[in-house]
């Protein structure tokens, strides 16, 4: 993901872990029970919501 969004090459995956809380705080009713970027094991995200 840091690659093919930012074009980073450096980085970890606890970058992208605070963007996702941030964007989750901003459109989830419940950032701590999400319902639009859900957390697939072992593979990502997946944004589940309708176009906003």
């Amino acid at each position: 993901m840091l690659r093919r969004v930012w074009g980073w090459d450096f980085g970890d995956s606890s970058t992208v872990t605070v963007h996702v809380r941030r964007l989750r705080e901003k459109i989830e009713a419940d950032p701590s029970d999400p319902k639009l970027v859900l957390t697939v094991p072992r593979t990502g995200y997946l944004f589940a919501g309708d176009a906003l």
